[in-house]
């Protein structure tokens, strides 16, 4: 049975509490998210531009300034560049990854989605085709009996003239 109230147990361990305690779900998320926007960032001609500008800066610099300004020499062949664009290119290139990972399936959903949409549209397709078919077939059938003015002003006095030169009709008719 519970006890009315909880107090701390020294034999059982106590829950998580502050960051241990979110989800990994919505981490995942917010890393997932945060992957997307950088790879969408890296993907623009602004990032391409503000990059090319920096480090023909960062060349400019350590080829034309004075040898004591320098703090990246042609020297040693801008080790220090080189050592920063190699950062920047291993975390982006799992940073990229990940995104496309990320789009890929939203894409599978998406298709998913669209494929069931397709097969709904198409069953009502065809159910409303079926319909129109039952449609005309119940019209010609009705257009087969109806019984039009004409053709029954016809047959009213086809009737009469068989009545008139029947005499045999009369007699019954008056007995």
């Amino acid at each position: 049975m519970a006890r009315a109230n909880r107090q701390p147990s020294l034999d059982a361990p106590r829950g998580r509490s502050g960051m241990l305690q979110r989800s990994p779900q919505q981490s995942s998320d917010r890393f997932g998210r945060f992957s997307e926007a950088f790879a969408r960032a890296m993907g623009t001609s602004g990032f391409l531009i503000g990059m090319t500008v920096f480090v023909a800066v960062w060349l400019a610099w350590n080829i034309f300034m004075p040898p004591q300004l320098q703090f990246d020499p042609s020297a040693t062949n801008f080790t220090l560049l080189t050592l920063i664009l190699s950062l920047q290119a291993s975390y982006a290139a799992p940073l990229i990854l990940l995104a496309q990972n990320r789009q890929d399936d939203r894409d599978r959903v998406q298709i998913e989605q669209d494929r069931q949409r397709a097969e709904r549209n198409l069953a009502d397709t065809e159910y409303l085709a079926r319909e129109v078919v039952a449609l005309r077939m119940a019209v010609n059938d009705f257009a087969d009996q109806v019984v039009t003015r004409e053709v029954l002003r016809t047959e009213l006095r086809a009737l009469l003239e068989k009545l008139d030169s029947n005499p045999e009709v009369d007699e019954g008719a008056t007995r």
